[in-house]
């Protein structure tokens, strides 16, 4: 089986990571979470989120984080904007990149932006469309595209519709997001080939949530397919809001554990990522969510 040589992860603690949680983090720790990524070799950090700190507080400093970090070169930040003014919030404070999100399934994107699948897509066109008159890269994450926590089971014909809609607006790459982590293997490629259908494997990545444990399963089966990019979360951080006390995106250092352990090329240093790993999860006073993490501090300590 061909697998892919080298593999590029996209680290999203500091947002996706971070957004649910309900004690406050201040900037100068999501800074410094940011800093540690990049010295253990992340080439691609999301870093922030431009939505409204009414519906999320924890996203509230999104442009005093983006101005704090050193950045270095060679090095992408993106940032989430949902609408135009978050847009154009985050265009002062240069991203390397700008993220969308449509969901695969009607009845999800009716409950949390209360509008159907095409209208959250044409109210991205502007957004989309001012990005790249910017220069900045535009990336879709299609959430919920394996289950949806009101619908059930999701078809990969809607994963179709919302990758070629995100097309047809000029979004650049698109996710393949297993929001709520009920995704098993076959279901997820099967996603994938849909959003195939309308995007290069070069420009498809996976985003996968361990809920159930299944989110190196799904990883390896993406890997088999070719896709080569994933969106990881250091030390495991990320709730999933939609089922209680379920752990959210899967660590990056579980996944780069997996990777190296397969001759697949990251150019991340596993022992500094777990340094950065605790050290947010000693800020928010609990042990990483990451098996590795939590095997190699331990193979430290004997």
């Amino acid at each position: 089986m061909q697998y892919p040589s080298r593999v590029k992860i996209v680290d999203v603690a500091p947002r996706d990571g971070l957004q649910n949680e309900k004690q406050p983090v201040p900037a100068e720790v999501k800074i410094e979470l940011v800093h540690r990524l990049q010295d253990a070799g992340l080439k691609e950090i999301e870093v922030t989120s431009f939505v409204s700190p009414k519906w999320v507080p924890q996203m509230a400093d999104a442009a005093q984080v983006m101005v704090g970090i050193e950045r270095r070169p060679g090095v992408r930040y993106s940032v989430l904007t949902p609408n135009m003014k978050g847009f154009e919030a985050a265009l002062a404070s240069r991203p390397h990149e700008i993220v969308v999100f449509g969901a695969a399934s009607e009845a999800f994107s009716r409950r949390n932006i209360n509008c159907s699948i095409a209208e959250s897509i044409e109210r991205f066109a502007p957004v989309v469309s001012a990005a790249r008159e910017h220069g900045i890269h535009v990336r879709g994450a299609i959430s919920v595209a394996v289950g949806c926590p009101y619908e059930g089971e999701v078809s990969p014909a809607n994963v179709e519709l919302v990758a070629r809609l995100m097309k047809d607006i000029g979004v650049q790459r698109v996710g393949v997001a297993d929001t709520i982590g009920v995704g098993t293997p076959l279901k997820v490629q099967r996603a994938l080939e849909a959003a195939l259908k309308h995007y290069d494997l070069d420009d498809v990545s996976g985003h996968f949530h361990d809920t159930y444990g299944q989110a190196l399963g799904n990883t390896l089966a993406a890997l088999q397919m070719g896709v080569w990019q994933y969106d990881t979360s250091c030390a495991g951080l990320g709730g999933c809001p939609y089922a209680k006390g379920a752990t959210g995106n899967v660590a990056t250092e579980d996944v780069v554990y997996m990777l190296h352990g397969m001759g697949i090329a990251t150019g991340i240093d596993l022992d500094q990522l777990v340094d950065a790993g605790r050290y947010i999860s000693d800020y928010l006073r609990r042990p990483p969510n990451s098996r590795a993490a939590t095997a190699i501090l331990n193979k430290r300590q004997g």
